[in-house]
């Protein structure tokens, strides 16, 4: 990284009521592990220690990604402004349902990580009140981790808007990380405005806001300097994570969410990476986006298939996507 900025530059926000203080920056660790960049493991570990030691406090993950190696080899031996490792907060996730399925989830979590408590723990990608209702049992186990100090805050992460109202609800919910981006790319039952709205009532009630895929899943890569500004104008979302697989991305954004500007050369050279369609293998093969790719570069076999040299990355097919299977990394 050409220069270190200052820490103070970034600041930290509390997040809601949880009583948790983060910087608004959120290193999403999704694009450093297997399902995405692959990156070694030494590289990526190397990544997040240089954003802790930028002042980046805040870390997302999941039970799924497979990044917990990475968090644990970033953290090791470090010493945040306290002393401690206790300086970085970290959210994880899993879409367990029982309360054995979350016991495990979080014995999971806790062993990798190499921490006793962990700082936020999620029911991944809820979908509405029907589906908290579905996992009900999982979340009162998480309910009663946190009452013995295993856990710090729970909440729900989520791509749709009546999830986000639904959570906003209840009272035990101290966090939540839904879907958002300038297009809504991804949102499953509204728009960014309906979405906006869902999430101003949220943090009304109380609840931290960190937001996701505020890129769209990579769609938005051509109009990131736009979909970044717009991101950090939106006054209810706490923080935002954002996925980065190197030190230029990290400087990028590390300019950016501390207010200070970014030279051409580096927008250039982040959006000049090699980048790829991604489809997730639990692409249920439904046929949406076939026709919506205007250069005939998708095909359906068992699910959806990209013919990379066909492919212009323009993201039309995200949009018809209701899974949020498909996305350029």
């Amino acid at each position: 990284m050409r220069r270190n900025l200052s820490k103070e530059n970034l600041g930290k926000v509390r997040l809601g009521k949880s009583g948790l203080e983060v910087s608004r920056l959120c290193f999403g660790s999704l694009t450093i592990g297997p399902l995405q960049g692959s990156l070694p493991l030494d590289r990526g570990a190397a990544l997040l220690r240089q954003a802790f030691l930028s002042g980046v406090t805040f870390v997302d993950t999941a039970q799924i990604y497979g990044t917990y190696p990475y968090i644990r080899e970033a953290l090791r031996g470090y010493k945040g402004d306290r002393g401690d490792i206790d300086d970085v907060v970290i959210a994880t996730k899993s879409y367990a349902y029982s309360a054995e399925g979350m016991r495990e989830a979080l014995e999971e979590a806790r062993r990798e990580l190499d921490r006793d408590v962990i700082d936020i723990f999620l029911l991944h990608e809820q979908e509405s009140e029907h589906t908290l209702r579905g996992h009900r049992e999982a979340f009162e186990y998480l309910l009663e981790a946190k009452a013995q100090g295993w856990v710090k805050a729970v909440g729900i992460s989520t791509h749709a808007v009546a999830a986000v109202r639904a959570a906003a609800a209840m009272d035990e919910v101290d966090v939540i990380h839904p879907l958002i981006n300038m297009e809504g790319i991804g949102i499953l039952d509204g728009t960014a405005s309906d979405m906006l709205a869902a999430i101003a009532d949220a943090h009304q009630a109380g609840k931290g806001i960190y937001g996701m895929k505020v890129l769209g899943g990579g769609n938005l890569h051509a109009k990131a300097p736009e979909a970044l500004a717009w991101a950090l104008a939106q006054p209810h979302l706490d923080a935002i994570a954002v996925g980065m697989q190197s030190e230029r991305e990290l400087e990028v954004n590390l300019r950016l969410f501390a207010g200070e500007a970014v030279s051409e050369e580096n927008w250039q050279a982040v959006r000049g990476r090699g980048r790829r369609l991604h489809i997730e293998d639990w692409c249920t093969g439904c046929g949406a986006c076939v026709p919506a790719c205007p250069q005939g570069a998708l095909r359906l076999e068992e699910h959806a298939v990209v013919d990379p040299a066909r492919c212009l990355l323009c993201g039309y097919c995200s949009r018809m996507c209701r899974d949020f299977c498909i996305k350029v990394v």
